[in-house]
């Protein structure tokens, strides 16, 4: 079964400029999460996304094409990336989706994909 692991952030706190040593220990994080879920095989696709500033929200009405700039709904927290995992349950991509990262300064959404 394919899951998508959407990680959440609340966009309304003051982020700090990162200290390289912070920097450094936030890089080692992510990245030792990235080897255990590939190692695991569980890891199909995963990205980061551009600040919802820069988002362009489309909707057509009656035909016509209408776009407007940023996200959808006026909200504090941002999806700000995901992945996209193989697992054998729910069970298990809730155990991937805790080991995220961003899960201790956000949240994680996780949807099983369609089975067509």
């Amino acid at each position: 079964m394919k899951y998508m692991l959407l990680m959440y952030w609340d966009q309304s706190q003051p982020m700090q400029a990162p200290t390289p040593e912070t920097q450094q220990a936030e890089a080692k994080v992510w990245f030792d999460y990235l080897k255990e879920v590939k190692a695991a095989g569980v890891l199909l696709d995963n990205n980061g996304l551009s600040p919802a500033a820069n988002a362009t929200t489309v909707r057509v009405r009656n035909g016509k094409t209408l776009t407007a700039d940023g996200p959808f709904a006026e909200t504090h927290e941002q999806l700000g990336g995901y992945f996209i995992l193989e697992c054998k349950d729910l069970d298990e991509a809730i155990g991937w989706a805790a080991k995220i990262p961003a899960a201790t300064n956000g949240s994680i959404e996780v949807r099983p994909t369609w089975q067509g």
